[in-house]
């Protein structure tokens, strides 16, 4: 059975660029880049362990906290954690930037 996953190259090609491809082959960019998403929300705004619920679709992120002050903290904040964490993401090499249907959040929506 040969391997499903080859990648052909001729000439040397850096590790970012492998393993972007790789990604893509495998089909996970879209799982992946919602796991980064949550990641960066626990980074950025230190409400994790607060964090019942989250949902990203369509550029929007979906949060349910268990406590009404954070959240309205938090919202006060939103314009300032979306720029936060988009910086956050754009840092992370893992996530994949240009893919359409998971990318940069657009609106935080906290519940």
């Amino acid at each position: 059975m040969p391997d499903p996953v080859r990648i052909h190259r001729k000439e040397a090609v850096g590790m970012d660029k492998v393993v972007e491809q790789f990604i893509r082959q495998m089909k996970i960019t879209a799982g992946l880049n919602t796991q980064r998403i949550f990641e960066a929300w626990d980074a950025c705004s230190g409400a994790g362990p607060y964090t019942l619920k989250r949902f990203f679709r369509d550029g929007k992120l979906y949060i349910t906290l268990n406590s009404s002050v954070l959240r309205s903290q938090l919202f006060l904040q939103k314009d300032l954690l979306v720029e936060k964490m988009n910086a956050y993401l754009s840092q992370d090499a893992l996530f994949v930037k240009d893919y359409p249907k998971v990318g940069y959040i657009r609106q935080l929506i906290l519940k």
